[in-house]
C-alpha cells in the first residue's frame, strides 16, 4: 500500500517537463511546497539526477540537496571527518590525503552508490545492513574509513532491507555498491515512465532557456 501511496503522491504533484540535451528534466511541485528535480536518458529511460528543495520557515527556498547525481565539488577547507590520512610512507600516500566522495548513481535494475578515493583492497571493507536502524553500513578493518546511509526509496515505499540484495567491488580506487532494486520499486518506476509520458514536454535547443 506505501509503494501506492507514493507513486500517487508523485500522480498528484504539478510536473512540468523538458527535454534538453538528450536528457528530460522533470520538475515535482508537491501540495506542501517540497520540489524535486529528475533528469533521465531520454534512450535509455535510466534516472540520472534526482535532487530536492523546500522553503524554509521563512519561505525562502533553499538549496538544492542531491539525492542521485554527481556531488557538488566541495570548498576549500570543507574536508569532513572523512578524510583519510594514512601514517606510513608508501605509494599510496597521495590518494590517501584525497577526501572520499560519496555519490549515488543507479542503473536500470539496481540503486548504486560509488566512493570514489578510496584506495584499499576490496578484503578490507565490509558492507552490512543494519537493520534496527534502516541503513546499509560500510566500514574498513584497517578503522580508515566508516559511513552509514539510508535508501530513501526504500523509506518512501515503506519496504524492509534485505542483506541477499546488497553487493559491491572495488576497482580504480573506488568502491562500488549495490543494492537490487525489489520488484514493487522496479513495478513503480515503469507506471511512473508511462505517467510521465502524459506531461506535455517542451523540447529546448533555446541557449537561453532556464533549466533547473
Amino acid at each position: 500500500m506505501a509503494v501506492t501511496g507514493w507513486l500517487e503522491s508523485l500522480r498528484a504533484a504539478e510536473k512540468t517537463a523538458l527535454l534538453q540535451d538528450g536528457r528530460r528534466k522533470v520538475h515535482y511541485l508537491f501540495p506542501d511546497g517540497k520540489e524535486m528535480a529528475e533528469e533521465y536518458d531520454e534512450k535509455t529511460k535510466e534516472l540520472l539526477v534526482r535532487k530536492w528543495r523546500m522553503k524554509s520557515a521563512l519561505g525562502a527556498l533553499g538549496q538544492w540537496q542531491i539525492e542521485v547525481g554527481e556531488p557538488a565539488l566541495p570548498g576549500a577547507g570543507s574536508l569532513g571527518p572523512e578524510l583519510i590520512t594514512e601514517s606510513n610512507a608508501n605509494s599510496l600516500n597521495w590518494i590517501c590525503l584525497l577526501q572520499p566522495i560519496f555519490m549515488r548513481k543507479d542503473t536500470k535494475m539496481s540503486f548504486q552508490w560509488r566512493i570514489r578515493n578510496l584506495p584499499y583492497p576490496k578484503d578490507v571493507y565490509n558492507v552490512s545492513v543494519d537493520q534496527k536502524e534502516r541503513c546499509v553500513v560500510v566500514r574498513t578493518t584497517n578503522k580508515k574509513y566508516y559511513k552509514k546511509f539510508s535508501i530513501p526509496d526504500l523509506e518512501r515505499y515503506q519496504l524492509p532491507l534485505d542483506e541477499s540484495s546488497l553487493s559491491f567491488a572495488h576497482a580504480n580506487s573506488t568502491l562500488i555498491i549495490s543494492y537490487q532494486k525489489p520488484k514493487e520499486v522496479l513495478v513503480a518506476e515503469s507506471e511512473l515512465q508511462k505517467e510521465l509520458k502524459k506531461v506535455k514536454t517542451a523540447h529546448s535547443s533555446d541557449r537561453d532557456c532556464k533549466t533547473q
